[in-house]
């Protein structure tokens, strides 16, 4: 019987982590607990994306941001097959 392997750190890019011991897995900005989600929220009520960093100075850079919106665009580009899966989450 094979051993369980514990979950891993995933470098997701140069900023961006996803690791099971911070915030729950969920994707984070490298050395911190901010939570790349974030972004898009702040995007979502109107902050232009170059305000984003001002909420956490010397945390996360211009670069970090737009590295998550690279990400979210790649997430999305691709062709998936679990969309309606993603969707009844959202219901």
């Amino acid at each position: 019987m094979r051993a369980k392997s514990k979950p891993r750190r995933v470098e997701l890019g140069k900023y961006i982590v996803a690791d099971p011991e911070v915030c729950h897995g969920k994707p984070t900005f490298k050395g911190t607990r901010i939570m790349v989600w974030q972004v898009f929220e702040h995007l979502a009520l109107g902050e232009p994306l170059e305000s984003f960093p001002r909420h956490f100075p010397g945390r996360v850079s211009l670069a970090a941001a737009r590295e998550a919106l690279q990400l979210g665009k790649q997430l999305f580009a691709r062709n998936g097959d679990t969309w309606e899966r993603a969707v009844a989450c959202l219901e």
